[in-house]
């Protein structure tokens, strides 16, 4: 049977993809290992995966069956607001994949692409990604597609419940969050998402060499693995496996300038500011860096790297309050840790703890994490002095609550009695 339909069919082409001189052939698919699986429903909760563990299952097998279940449709893939590496990678892999059965696929997110290296990624290797206005038909997909998050890290999620799109997969090395359920469900403690993408291609789509278009998913799903892994310094046995498949058809001169970005003066300004503000207590690093425009939230988490190079600190958090006009005010916050002992998902849930629909304000994977607070009613820009006062109250807030979490100061009550103040004594 024909798999040689376009993922790019009937959509419109970006300028940066007009410029590819032939349109390459689609990645290669070994028909066989479909017949081995047995085609999941679309609906109910995970109906294939079972919960005997990845070492007893083939994810890929899945992967193809659910896939080869809705060919001709066309889904969403849903990545986090703030795109890193790891979701474009592996959104462009999923992407490929999908388009060997006839699938077209849109990469959507609803944030900002502000990381220079990110910005660069998308740019050399000419991937196509639509940021969400209103004015997109939610409706025209039949499923939604979460990769590199399960649906915490993006305000899409309820723009696609609302709109009837029903989660088909979900592919992710984060911890299991539990928000969403979706036919097919890949979520491994790996280096990266990537990683698996890289897996499933080994297996089943395998690369060419001479083909554009799989140098450049190669090259992208490498530098993925290399900086969820830290360079590879945190990277697993399936992690080094991956980038030993994908070393083959990587362009190296495309990795080497996406790696030697600049980082931009805004970004170097936070990286300053949070370095100034910094307190350290127990070797956990925590800066408040105030009000960040909503264009530089990228700098956040590197500001919270940055500070985990000083001696002596193990953990550092960063945060501050992202602003945007006409949009909600939210903090945003990274955490990034080299103590082996500390779990970042477990470390911030517990600090934080959830907001009033019992969803978690935080969450994370080995050795990082983020958390994300709405401002609330108190939302908008006022005078100088008003909004100095509430960046002050919100910085101490977040500053206790991971006080207290690291034990520095004790958790005191919120709830007690306030005691009516002592009416004075008239003169004698």
């Amino acid at each position: 049977m024909s798999r040689e339909k376009s993922a790019a069919a009937g959509r419109e082409k970006t300028a940066a993809a007009e410029k590819v001189e032939a349109e390459p052939a689609p990645l290669s698919l070994v028909p066989a290992p479909v017949m081995e699986v047995e085609p999941p429903r679309r609906e109910g909760k995970e109906s294939i995966n079972g919960t005997s563990g990845y070492h007893e299952r083939r994810p890929v097998l899945e992967l193809i069956a659910t896939l080869d279940a809705c060919r001709g449709e066309r889904h969403i893939v849903a990545i986090q607001n703030f795109p890193d590496p790891d979701a474009i990678a592996s959104a462009l892999a999923h992407q490929m994949i999908a388009a060997t059965f006839g699938i077209t696929v849109d990469i959507v997110y609803d944030g900002f692409i502000s990381h220079q290296e990110n910005l660069a990624l998308v740019q050399l290797l000419q991937i196509e990604l639509l940021h969400y206005d209103p004015t997109i038909d939610l409706k025209q997909y039949r499923a939604s597609i979460f990769i590199d998050n399960q649906g915490t890290t993006t305000t899409l999620t309820s723009k696609l419940r609302e709109a009837g799109v029903k989660p088909l997969v979900i592919v992710d090395h984060h911890e299991r969050q539990g928000l969403i359920d979706a036919v097919f469900t890949d979520i491994r403690k790996v280096g990266a998402t990537a990683t698996i993408y890289a897996e499933y291609l080994r297996d089943a789509f395998p690369l060419e060499k001479n083909n554009p278009q799989h140098v450049r998913l190669a090259t992208a799903l490498m530098h993925a693995i290399r900086t969820e892994t830290n360079g590879m310094i945190r990277a697993r046995e399936c992690d080094f496996q991956a980038a030993g498949y994908l070393s083959q058809f990587v362009d190296a001169s495309l990795l080497s300038e996406i790696l030697n970005v600049k980082r931009s003066k805004r970004a170097i300004d936070i990286i300053n500011l949070a370095l100034e503000k910094r307190i350290v207590r127990d070797n956990y690093s925590i800066a408040g860096v105030g009000y960040v425009r909503y264009e530089d939230r990228d700098a956040i988490p590197q500001a919270a790297d940055f500070l985990l190079t000083e001696e002596n600190i193990h953990t550092a958090v960063v945060y501050g309050i992202i602003t945007k006009e006409g949009e909600r005010e939210v903090i945003i916050g990274s955490l990034r840790t080299s103590k082996v002992t500390l779990n970042p998902d477990q470390f911030l849930k517990s600090a934080l703890g959830r907001d009033a629909s019992g969803n978690y304000y935080g969450g994370g994977k080995h050795e990082a994490g983020g958390f994300e607070i709405p401002i609330g009613f108190l939302s908008g820009t006022y005078d100088e002095d008003f909004m100095r006062s509430k960046w002050k109250i919100y910085d101490a807030m977040v500053k206790r609550k991971l006080l207290e979490k690291i034990g520095v100061i004790e958790n005191q009550s919120t709830t007690a009695v306030i005691r009516q103040p002592v009416p004075e004594r008239p003169d004698e």
